[in-house]
């Protein structure tokens, strides 16, 4: 069975040490160039999307979480706190302060702000594994502030930019779960949101009772790993409450005002969980976009050392993870790039330094020049923003 934890001891992704504690996984380079350029897709693909980034800090006093909420729901998963403050099981209440920094009328909405940020969960020791469940999450996270009329149309639109995110790293649910509260109550109206939205979309989906959020209902985004266990991966939830908790409000069109919607969405949950999956259902082998390393160069005699590090420079010029591989035998560096998952290869011999040239292993693969090479694997390496 794959197992991501052991693929990311031998891929170097990450790295888990008792001194630093359980669930505190460290981010080795390798695993770190890949959870940057997965953050800089999704960064610029909310972007395009009419979203705007902040930074918010992953603390707070004690009466932010009392109004949010979050204390009397989470109280049990959270750190104790340090002269008054918690550390955030969630950015929720940060970005809620975001929307309230100053006045807002119905011509801001929808206001879509968005943050890959860490939060913490006091997750207990025998949970814990590998990137699965940790205690420091990086959450690819963002709220949506928008009139009720505009909800539904916010929700569609988030599940379609959702799609286009599970795609570019080539991962399909398992299946979407309408996670309700266990009495419907208060939580008809969003409810009713939230279907008509899966309906517009098309997808087919289960009712979960009991398993909404404590503010309201929620789809999640199930996921199966390879032992055929089932985890959360994305959420879309449709919250009331909170925007009543911090008294928010906008200027409607006719003077009067308002409470905005928040919807709360994330498009592939935490950067741990979604790089615990991706190594599992992929074997390693991640989209070329975000791997680790992108090409590495094999230089078959010392001879070719120094065109070997022209290559890499021109191909880091261009934007691509490149490194040059001189030591051991040919045959042993080649069968190294297959075990450490490397999408792209190039030897070059003497042949290919005397003319400029270029060999990317692959069957039948001929000699390019250097600069077709390196726009061959810059455009199979792109990110999938699209259009």
């Amino acid at each position: 069975m794959i197992d991501h934890r052991r693929l990311g001891r031998e891929l170097e992704i990450f790295h888990s040490v008792p001194m630093v504690g359980a669930g505190l996984p460290i981010w080795l380079p390798a695993g770190a160039a890949a959870r940057h350029a997965i953050e800089e897709y999704l960064r610029e693909l909310e972007r395009r999307h009419g979203y705007q980034h902040v930074y918010s800090p992953p603390l707070a006093h004690r009466e932010m979480y009392e109004r949010s909420g979050h204390l009397a729901h989470f109280g049990d998963e959270m750190f104790p706190a340090m002269d008054g403050l918690h550390l955030r099981p969630s950015l929720c209440p940060h970005h809620a302060m975001v929307y309230a920094s100053r006045g807002r009328s119905y011509r801001d909405l929808p206001l879509r702000v968005a943050e890959l940020g860490p939060m913490y969960r006091e997750e207990r020791s025998g949970v814990l594994g590998g990137l699965a469940r940790v205690r420091a999450v990086s959450l690819n996270d963002a709220h949506i502030f928008c009139a009720e009329e505009q909800v539904v149309d916010e929700l569609e639109a988030v599940f379609r930019l959702m799609r286009r995110a599970h795609e570019a790293v080539r991962i399909e649910p398992l299946r979407y779960r309408l996670s309700l509260p266990e009495e419907g109550g208060r939580f008809v109206e969003s409810t009713a949101m939230l279907r008509a939205a899966l309906d517009r979309v098309g997808v087919s989906y289960v009712d979960a009772i009991g398993e909404a959020a404590f503010y309201g209902p929620k789809i999640d985004v199930q996921i199966a790993d390879p032992a055929g266990r089932e985890w959360t991966l994305s959420t879309i939830q449709v919250d009331f409450h909170q925007p009543d908790r911090f008294d928010l409000s906008y200027v409607d069109a006719d003077k009067s005002r308002r409470k905005p919607v928040m919807i709360h969405r994330s498009l592939l949950g935490s950067m741990e969980r979604l790089m615990g999956h991706l190594l599992e259902v992929h074997n390693g082998w991640l989209p070329s976009w975000c791997a680790p390393v992108q090409l590495v160069v094999l230089p078959v005699h010392d001879a070719q050392q120094g065109y070997a590090a022209d290559i890499a420079q021109q191909a880091s010029s261009n934007g691509l993870r490149v490194e040059v591989w001189a030591d051991g035998s040919l045959a042993a560096r080649i069968r190294r790039t297959a075990a450490r998952r490397v999408p792209h290869v190039a030897v070059v011999g003497e042949r290919e330094r005397a003319d400029g040239s270029v060999v990317l292993r692959a069957p039948g693969a001929a000699a390019l020049p250097l600069r077709e090479a390196i726009r061959v694997v810059r455009e199979d390496c792109e990110a999938p923003l699209g259009e």
